[in-house]
This record gives structure tokens, sequence and C-alpha cells, in this order.
């Protein structure tokens, strides 16, 4: 895909999603952190039912990190995997409080050195918590309509990301994924995209497949 066609795209989706956003609800960097990690393989829907229990009762890294697993798994059990999660933000917040004076780090580095976070959540916290473009994040939305729409063969997440970032400058990267995200919900679902009425069906390549 030229890069004057992934405007195309970009502009389009911008027109018709103003204001796309992280669909996770959060009032700081933290919050936000945690909510990326409870999200994996569930929806930001429930994740967003979850976590005002969750934060009332851990409002800190702090608080979080001195919580006993079996009484935040009891907190977190409806976002499947709930064991596996509650070891990664306890852990997340052990290593917050301790290493970080308490704050989410802003640099990806240090990020991925926290439990439970891979480039996927950096991302989202680098881009919706501080304004920065380190990368793109691509979950399965992003995955399925990138390939759809042509901008790139990978299904492998980091090859997309790496596909992606070639065709948009960084200040871009950030609302694509938003973008993405609102249309693959909306329009572009996996399994019956609605062809017919979607903006960007003289863009795409998949249309009727």
């Amino acid at each position: 895909m030229t890069r004057a066609k992934a405007k195309q795209i970009y502009d389009l989706l911008l027109t018709l999603y103003p204001d796309a956003t992280c669909a996770l609800e959060h009032e700081d960097a933290w919050q936000l952190l945690v909510s990326t990690i409870l999200s994996a393989q569930c929806t930001d829907e429930r994740v967003n039912m979850t976590t005002p229990a969750l934060f009332k009762k851990y409002p800190t890294p702090r608080k979080l990190a001195n919580a006993k697993q079996a009484d935040v798994e009891k907190l977190i059990k409806s976002t499947g995997f709930f064991r596996n999660k509650a070891k990664n933000i306890i852990g997340a917040a052990q290593a917050v409080t301790d290493e970080f004076n308490g704050q989410v780090p802003d640099e990806m580095d240090n990020l991925l050195t926290l439990p439970g976070v891979a480039r996927k959540t950096a991302n989202v916290v680098l881009g919706n918590a501080f304004g920065k473009s380190e990368g793109v994040v691509v979950d399965t939305h992003v995955g399925r309509l990138s390939v759809r729409l042509g901008m790139t063969q990978q299904t492998d997440p980091k090859k997309v990301e790496q596909d992606l970032m070639k065709l948009y400058p960084p200040q871009r990267w950030t609302m694509l994924s938003h973008l993405l995200i609102f249309h693959g919900r909306q329009i572009c679902n996996a399994r019956k995209p609605q062809c017919e009425s979607c903006a960007l069906k003289k863009l795409c390549p998949k249309v009727g497949v």
C-alpha cells in the first residue's frame, strides 16, 4: 500500500470517528496500565465494569502492592484468566512502588520490565496517558483491518505494527489504533463485516471476500 492511500483511509476514518479515543475508562496512567493488563482476552466493557470496585479498594499502586492475591482475584474474576492477571497487576504495583517511586514510567524500556506488560500494553499507556508515540497498538481489530485493507500481509502483531509504522508518521500512530478499533467494532467486524455500508469499500481490496 502507498502512503497516499493509507492517508486516504486515515482521513476517511477520522471523518467517521472524530471522537475516537481509548475505550478503557481511567483517571491516570496507573489506572490505564491496570485496565490494559486486565483487557487481555476480555472486552473493554467488562473491564470498565470491573475496575471501579478494584480502584476503590486499592486506589494507589502501594495499596495494591500490599494486597492479598485471593482478594484481588475475587474483584477481577469476571475478566477471565484472573489468577494470572491478579499476579501481574500486584507485581506491577510492587515494581511501580519500589522501583519507580510510585509513578508509572513513561519510557518503553521501563514499562516492559513490569509484570504483565508487553509492547501492546506499553503502547496503550504511552500513547494515551503520556502522549508519546512509540508505536501502534495492534489488537485483534487493528490486526484484522490492517490485513483486510491491504496495509499488511502479516498476522504477527509485531510485524503488523512495523508495517503500519512505515505507512504513517508517528503523530498519527495512537489515533490510528483508535480509528481502526472503532471501525472494527461498528462496521468491519470479524464474522459479518458490513461491506456494502462501509465508507472504505472503494479503497478496500477485501470487499466481497
